[in-house]
């Protein structure tokens, strides 16, 4: 194998490596086809997962800063039915703290940028040498 060919098949390799790494996560599954009851033991897990969730300290300021009380919230959630909390509960795990994928690949490119341009302007230079 020539050594071009090699390397354009290790970048190509790499490259490949990398868009299967940053591909989001995906999952399926059966959805049933009729609606399920919901147990009041349900509920209340519901409503304990939707509660630790807005206990954390920056959705609560997020929540001031739109001007929601917590006792409002408490009385806003009260007067959601049983299907209701499920859903809302159920979108709480699809939240994504911290955003997706594509912020930390744009950091890791800032990083790289600003690591060349100080070796550049510093005028040293990584030397990588066999041994």
């Amino acid at each position: 194998m020539s050594r071009p060919f090699a390397k354009c098949v290790s970048w190509y390799l790499v490259l490949a490596m990398f868009i299967i790494g940053v591909a989001p996560r995906v999952d399926a599954g059966l959805s049933p086809s009729e609606v399920i009851a919901l147990s009041q033991a349900d509920r209340t897990s519901d409503l304990q997962k939707i509660q630790k969730i807005l206990e954390t300290k920056m959705i609560g300021k997020r929540l001031e800063q739109f001007g929601f009380s917590s006792d409002e919230i408490k009385a806003r959630l009260g007067r959601l039915n049983d299907q209701e909390i499920h859903q809302f509960a159920l979108r709480l795990d699809e939240i994504k703290i911290g955003g997706g994928g594509f912020e930390v690949i744009v950091v890791l490119l800032l990083i790289g940028i600003l690591i060349g341009l100080w070796l550049h302007v510093s005028g040293k230079k990584v030397v990588i040498q066999n041994r």
